[in-house]
């Protein structure tokens, strides 16, 4: 996306490094303020409500069975209560094709809205973590200053606590984590039996940990700028009409910083630098759209209270696009956000069809490949067919399949036709037809499966039969006829 404003002044030094790295290549360290504003209470509380959910849903049970569960190891996943298993698999790649455009046609109209707002990343950084240094540490000058600082009593005592709160939190984000794809029963397992038992939970469990303790306590806004591809496609991704965090240069320039009982003649901006103090990635947003921001809102809050304190509108920073700051008009449906949309919408057409008309359980009857028909007694000939069924539920089902379209017998082998839940069963079935009734070598047939007496299936195929044999009866037969007519004829 074309920055303006360094259009405009020719100078585009700031996309030559990152906000994060001395000139030297050494790492800079981030201290930003703490923001504060409507924005940033909106994101708090919304944070608030992501952080209950991702806390608080595991405990959910719906008769007995986790609300949601991504069982990735097992293929097993419950959402909303509805189970999906391995069978279930094209739904899957069908969600995240869904998924990739709806994040193009997202991206398309608002931008990084989701990097600020949603991503766990930010939300864990800005209303978690970044809470903690500022309540143990104090604000960003008292950071700074105790780290720059030497080791005395006080710095052991207050990085201790950070730091043992930082495992604290991280070891029950992994612990949550876990438990969204084991289940909660699961992960008590782990935690109160013997290490011994559940090595391999255990051991998951640590390395969830020391991932988040790694993330939060040194990676920090690296996992954004130097990770994350999303930051990365927003370059193609974006154009001038998509809604971002942008600098209203036009009202802002030229900067000029305050002097008391001025006539003033410049623009808004008096540089007073706050929304780069506040800014987790230490970046200058008066330069435009950069990779390292994340929308987190914090300069927006910033400046609107410095536009406050100087008796002037606020929203010199805000959420607008390019073209928005340039002709003060916003086109939101481009051709490109159009085609996104079409596309969108046929997805998620047969995403829902898919959805829809998704069977709670899957039926397969096939005639045994290898076998040939059986003459049994009372001239009736059998057929053997291999029969799969897929239990989708939480509850156990009890089969019954009947013959549609002629009159015959099924007989299923075995005693046991209740299919286990969440689980796949093949079991044998015979087919008996009179011989008179067939009438062709391959006899259709039409099956109906029921559970509980609801007919859920119709499947079709065919029945093999000793039609050449029939038809050399009947020949033989009809021989035996002719010749007697003729005899007979004779005699008269």
């Amino acid at each position: 996306m074309t920055n303006t404003l360094s259009d405009e002044g020719g100078q585009e030094s700031f996309r030559d490094s990152l906000g994060i790295v001395e000139k030297s290549g050494k790492r800079k360290w981030v201290y930003p303020k703490e923001p504060k504003g409507r924005f940033t209470h909106a994101r708090n509380l919304f944070s608030g409500i992501l952080l209950l959910i991702l806390f608080g849903m595991p405990f959910i049970n719906v008769n007995g069975h986790p609300y949601m569960l991504f069982d990735i190891i097992n293929r097993k996943f419950i959402l909303f209560g509805v189970a999906f298993g391995p069978q279930d698999f094209y739904l899957l790649g069908l969600t995240m094709i869904t998924s990739i455009v709806f994040i193009f046609l997202f991206t398309a109209v608002f931008g990084r809205l989701f990097c600020g707002w949603v991503c766990p990343q930010t939300v864990f950084m800005e209303s978690v973590f970044r809470k903690i240094d500022y309540w143990v540490e104090g604000d960003n000058k008292n950071q700074r200053r105790l780290n720059e600082s030497s080791w005395t009593g006080e710095k052991v005592f207050r990085k201790g606590a950070k730091y043992l709160i930082y495992f604290v939190v991280s070891f029950l984000t992994a612990n949550m984590l876990l438990a969204w794809i084991i289940g909660v029963t699961s992960l008590e397992k782990i935690i109160t039996a013997p290490v011994e038992e559940h090595f391999a939970g255990f051991t998951a469990m640590i390395l969830f940990t020391v991932l988040f303790y790694f993330i939060f306590i040194w990676f920090r806004e690296q996992a954004c700028i130097l990770v994350c591809p999303y930051g990365r496609l927003q370059g193609v991704l974006l154009d001038t009409n998509s809604i971002v965090i942008a600098y209203d240069y036009l009202r802002g320039e030229p900067r000029q910083k305050k002097k008391r009982d001025e006539v003033r003649t410049a623009g808004d901006c008096i540089d007073c630098k706050e929304c780069v103090t506040v800014c987790p990635t230490g970046i200058d947003i008066r330069n435009g759209t950069q990779l390292e921001c994340v929308n987190c809102t914090a300069c927006i809050d910033a400046c609107d209270y410095v536009m406050k304190k100087i008796n002037k509108p606020r929203g010199l920073i805000r959420y607008d696009s390019a073209n928005g700051i340039k002709t003060s008009t916003r086109k939101i449906f481009t051709t490109r956000v159009i085609g996104y949309s079409v596309v969108q919408a046929v997805l998620l057409s047969i995403l829902t069809y898919f959805l829809v008309t998704r069977s709670e359980m899957d039926v397969t009857i096939l005639r045994t490949p290898g076998m040939f028909y059986q003459e049994q007694q009372d001239d009736m000939v059998s057929n053997l067919y291999d029969m799969k069924v897929v239990n989708k539920t939480f509850q156990n089902k009890e089969l019954e399949v009947k013959l549609l379209n002629r009159e015959g017998e099924v007989k299923i082998l075995g005693e046991k036709r209740s299919v286990p839940a969440q689980e796949a069963t093949l079991t044998k079935m015979f087919v008996l037809l009179e011989k008179e009734s067939i009438t062709m070598m391959n006899t259709p047939l039409e099956f109906g499966v029921y559970v509980d007496g609801k007919e859920i299936h119709r499947i079709t195929t065919s029945f093999l039969g000793p039609v050449e044999k029939k038809e050399h009866k009947d020949k033989h037969k009809d021989n035996k006829e002719d010749d007697h007519r003729e005899k007979k004829e004779g005699h008269e």
